[in-house]
């Protein structure tokens, strides 16, 4: 259980100051962050809460969302992302995961949207590295490729990242995203030390209206979750494993509730 990490969108609702509290009252050693919440709250406030708490920070989510056609829009965008580069160095992390971006609006390139995510690398990563940061980018599920990010399959991520040292730009492996793939164990063991993250929930049917909030709790759904733990591990991989969920239900739910789901099901199902 050294590993686990309950990512506060799992309880999106639920104060950062109480998220904390359980996962050090649970002898945990990691917790991951979004950055809206920890603006809202103070990147120095929230680094000391999380220290004061014995606690590590997994991951901070999310950059990317490099694409844009408008030059303006574009630098504006790289300049969000060397902000949120220096939000996971206060907080003390060495992983950005990064969402890349789907389409621009009215486009259908998709070659030349992944060519705009590769040049947003290219112009960050050294900058990253300064900072102690990792890039890491995520692929998300075929079904977000057109508005949230065109890099759908972990084949796809490592394509990018591989254009850069592993200590610069590195993937993250998120059982939601990844699962289907029939690729994916050969994928993960390519991957080797560019995994920089772990990430778990579960696919049910049928999905709600909202197909961002589809995820579902460890056990309730159709992923071999065990299974793409060891390709992980067999890779090289031995760093922190969260858990982010992304579900109605579940936010609207109390916190403290979720949270002991969380744990024992992650103790079943992915141990």
């Amino acid at each position: 259980m050294n590993r686990y990490s309950l990512n506060q969108a799992t309880t999106k609702y639920w104060p950062l100051e109480d998220v904390v509290k359980a996962s050090a009252n649970a002898d945990l050693e990691w917790i991951g962050l979004w950055r809206e919440p920890i603006q809202e709250y103070g990147e120095e406030r929230a680094a000391k809460l999380v220290k004061d708490a014995g606690l590590k920070v997994s991951s901070l989510c999310r950059g990317g969302f490099f694409t844009a056609t408008d030059p303006a829009e574009r630098q504006a965008k790289i300049a969000d992302n060397r902000r949120a580069i220096d939000e996971a160095a206060i907080l003390g992390t060495p992983v950005l995961v990064l969402v890349s971006g789907g389409l621009p609006p009215g486009s259908r390139d998709i070659d030349g949207a992944r060519a705009m995510i590769s040049d947003g690398l290219a112009e960050l990563a050294p900058y990253a590295e300064e900072r102690g940061v990792t890039l890491a980018i995520e692929a998300l599920h075929p079904m977000f490729a057109s508005d949230r990010c065109v890099v759908s399959s972990l084949a796809g991520a490592l394509d990018l990242a591989e254009q850069f040292p592993a200590s610069q730009v590195g993937v993250i492996v998120d059982a939601y995203h990844l699962w289907w793939d029939a690729d994916i164990y050969r994928q993960i063991a390519r991957a080797g030390d560019r995994i920089v993250s772990y990430q778990v929930s579960d696919w049910t049917v049928p999905l709600p209206a909202d197909n961002l909030l589809g995820r579902g709790m460890m056990g309730d759904g159709a992923i071999e979750l065990r299974r793409l733990r060891e390709a992980c591990d067999d890779a090289g991989y031995d760093g922190p494993i969260e858990v982010e969920i992304f579900n109605q239900e579940l936010w609207d739910a109390p916190g403290q509730e979720v949270f002991d789901l969380a744990y024992a099901r992650y103790q079943e199902h992915v141990v």
